[in-house]
């Protein structure tokens, strides 16, 4: 989740700030972190405090009872596929707080959203996310003030609009469902937006910057719940308790879907392992084969890297590992190309329709890529890191998949035996 407002987020967005060793102190995070979060948590306390033209009876009262209520309901039924899941994949959590947080939007004015908000997050600090990672009371206050202001901004859409809560919407059919569409759209953005300067380190591709289709697909689902959560609410309030089955199935979907993924990703680089990328690339053949179509096969080495380890340690090989896996993600073209990781320092790229100059480009780009990385270890950099590449194209380099892989291979051995850090096709060595 962004930052815990939605399906994925409250962690997938902060998992890079906020999920560290268990005695993780927000000022480890660096000034910039530590200013952008204090700021935020002020701008929330003081929008929360600020008068509100709407009343508060005791029919809203009873409605934060009840969104609170059936929000730690969810919670502490989920708790034990969480707990799976986290022990699978080791993902960040799930929490799904949007389904009641942005029912809150159409319902409460921002004092009772701000304490639904609270008590939401105070569960799950208390009992989820202190049990699975330890995480700090800094953090629990960072998610919550940024999923406030999200919720605040979704509220001056409304206003704009005109309406006061999700009731009066009712009263205005289109109008109505335009504004609270609108309000959905702008928690979503907002969420997004918010998080990115909270991070210490902004990925360079877009999925690093705003999460996978599955991670935002999840986070409009658990909005779009929300929405039909506060008209069940406004108009027939007792039939709330029916999103909490068609909620638990849908985080259970997320625990197989992880499952899946867990299954084809290496653990280390969070690349396609031996098998998954396998997968990918007989479907690759296979559609290029019925469309006479071309591919390219890249094999990567590292160069030296035994080096690595014996000069900094296993840890900072595994640091160089991962950094070498973003910067070959980054060079490629997109989510078409499938990159793996064939274990130790050895990686595979396999680019779909693509022709022969092309491939030696992109190759080249991530030869450069890599020559560039500087990695942090502790207090160390490790730097003059290079790495030796093979190409094979299908059909010319055979119409096989391990002919092809072979075929890579021999131009890779060609690369490491004259000289490293370079990049050789294998039709140049015919």
């Amino acid at each position: 989740m962004r930052s815990g407002g939605g399906a994925s987020r409250v962690v997938p967005r902060f998992r890079d700030v906020f999920v560290s060793p268990r005695r993780w102190a927000l000022w480890r995070q660096g000034p910039r972190v530590v200013t952008y979060c204090l700021v935020s948590e002020v701008l929330a306390v003081v929008l929360t405090l600020k008068p509100s033209p709407i009343e508060v009876d005791r029919r809203t009262l009873a409605i934060l009872g009840v969104l609170l209520a059936l929000g730690i309901l969810q919670s502490e039924t989920g708790r034990r596929v969480e707990r799976i899941r986290r022990r699978v994949s080791g993902t960040p959590h799930i929490n799904m707080t949007s389904v009641w947080t942005f029912a809150g939007v159409l319902l409460l004015p921002p004092l009772l959203l701000a304490v639904l908000v609270g008590g939401l997050y105070l569960h799950l600090a208390l009992r989820s996310w202190y049990r699975l990672q330890r995480v700090p009371a800094s953090r629990t206050i960072s998610n919550a003030a940024i999923i406030l202001l999200s919720c605040y901004a979704a509220q001056g859409v409304l206003r704009l609009a005109g309406l006061d809560d999700v009731r009066s919407a009712t009263s205005h059919p289109w109008p109505g469902t335009f504004a609270v569409a609108g309000a959905g759209a702008t928690f979503f953005v907002v969420n997004a937006l918010l998080v990115l300067p909270a991070r210490r380190e902004i990925g360079r591709t877009p999925e690093a910057l705003f999460g996978t289709w599955a991670d935002n697909g999840l986070e409009v689902a658990t909005l779009c719940l929300g929405a039909l959560n506060a008209v069940v609410v406004a108009m027939l309030p007792g039939l709330v308790v029916l999103v909490l089955p068609p909620l638990l199935l849908l985080h259970r979907t997320v625990l197989v879907r992880q499952l899946e993924v867990a299954a084809h990703r290496d653990d280390k680089t969070g690349l396609y392992n031996t098998s998954g990328w396998h997968a990918q690339a007989e479907r690759t053949l296979a559609g290029a084969a019925r469309q006479r179509g071309t591919f390219g096969l890249l094999m990567l080495d590292l160069d030296h890297f035994k080096q690595v380890n014996d000069t900094y340690g296993h840890l900072a090989g595994d640091a160089v590992l991962k950094a070498v896996a973003e910067a070959i993600i980054a060079a490629v073209r997109g989510r078409g190309d499938a990159v793996g990781r064939f274990g130790g320092e050895e990686f595979v790229v396999l680019l779909p329709g693509i022709a022969h100059p092309d491939i030696s480009a992109v190759a080249e780009r991530i030869r450069r890529a890599i020559s560039a990385l500087t990695v942090p270890v502790g207090k160390l950099r490790v730097t003059g890191l290079s790495v030796s590449i093979g190409i094979a194209a299908y059909p010319t380099a055979g119409t096989a998949l391990q002919r092809l892989l072979d075929a890579a291979d021999t131009a890779l051995y060609h690369a490491k035996a004259t000289g490293r850090n370079k990049v050789v096709h294998v039709a140049d060595l015919v």
